[in-house]
């Protein structure tokens, strides 16, 4: 069993299997060139199971696979069916932004992916593309059809913006709701790699919209999951992912890591620690040394949550899949 330095049990790996991604959202990396990281300087899949093996006897349940947008680097399905045969009840995930999503769901699918979060910021064409700098909506929505077709679990993602998706908070939690699949609402979580213009909604204002089209009632937190959810009268539940309060951070049981090696242990600190020369070596011991080190050392809880000033993370969010 993982245990970091505040008692918390870490059972949830996210793994970032690149950096790149083929949107420029206002909210994460709208200035960054497009560009490719050598694969010199990224771990292999095989590498990269080769740790994930660690994590999963130590008492990891929860595998998510995140970017950048992981659907860009080739053969993705194989590393799916690496850890859902080392494993086959592991909890595999995988969150993309949909846009290559059409031709790569049934074979996810086949190889072992079990669930999968889109993101999905607007149901108009013009604001998705200046959201993305890129015109994305119709393939987002065509990937969002046929990951349903082939029966993946769908999770929708949105990150409210003032002053350009705020208007649609109902019409995408309707068409969530029409379909069948969760929502949850995202605080947009300020960032030095952000537009300097953007500005998110916190969850109150996000409430305030929903309730001038439906009441709801607050739920119980569920175990260590980032979601305050919120029950509609005739039994839909969308949630909402509030990192500018405390118990966010209370419960939480994840760690990241990243496709060059980088072992994160809080989505908001530049704190880290590399596994990539231990795993080159083949020095597995080393790599579960450094996982207990990092846990050891995560920190108590982000400082988004600051009420005494405007905090910023300068964490690259393409980096570690948010």
């Amino acid at each position: 069993m993982l245990i970091d330095g505040h008692g918390r049990t870490v059972d949830y790996l996210r793994v970032s299997v690149t950096e790149r991604c083929n949107f420029r959202c206002q909210y994460c990396m709208p200035e960054k060139p497009f560009s490719w990281v050598p694969k010199e300087e990224l771990l292999t899949y095989e590498e990269l199971f080769e740790f994930i093996k660690v994590g999963i006897d130590e008492g990891i349940k929860k595998v998510r696979i995140t970017g950048g947008e992981p659907l860009l680097r080739e053969g993705l399905e194989n590393f799916v069916e690496m850890i859902s045969s080392y494993k086959n009840d592991i909890d595999l995930a995988l969150t993309t932004n949909g846009f290559l999503l059409e031709h790569a769901a049934g074979k996810l699918k086949d190889a072992g992916l079990r669930r999968i979060n889109i993101s999905l910021d607007s149901l108009k064409e013009d604001v998705a593309a200046k959201i993305a700098q890129k015109n994305v909506l119709k393939k987002v929505l065509k990937g969002i059809e046929t990951a349903h077709k082939v029966g993946l679990k769908i999770k929708i993602n949105c990150v409210p913006m003032k002053g350009i998706n705020d208007t649609e908070l109902v019409d995408i939690l309707n068409f969530c709701k029409e379909k069948g699949f969760p929502i949850r609402f995202i605080e947009y979580m300020e960032n030095s790699h952000a537009k300097n213009t953007a500005k998110g909604l916190n969850s109150e204002e996000i409430q305030e919209l929903i309730r001038k089209s439906y009441s709801f009632q607050k739920q119980e937190r569920e175990g260590s999951s980032p979601s305050q959810n919120y029950k509609l009268d005739d039994g839909y539940v969308f949630g909402i992912i509030e990192p500018h309060k405390d118990d966010f951070c209370s419960t939480c049981n994840r760690i990241r890591l990243t496709a060059s090696g980088v072992l994160i242990p809080c989505l908001y600190y530049e704190d880290s620690k590399s596994i990539k020369e231990a795993i080159k070596e083949g020095n597995i011991k080393k790599a579960a040394a450094i996982l207990k080190e990092v846990l050891a050392n995560k920190p108590e809880k982000n400082k988004w949550s600051s009420e005494d000033s405007n905090e910023t993370s300068t964490r690259a969010f393409y980096e570690t899949g948010g």
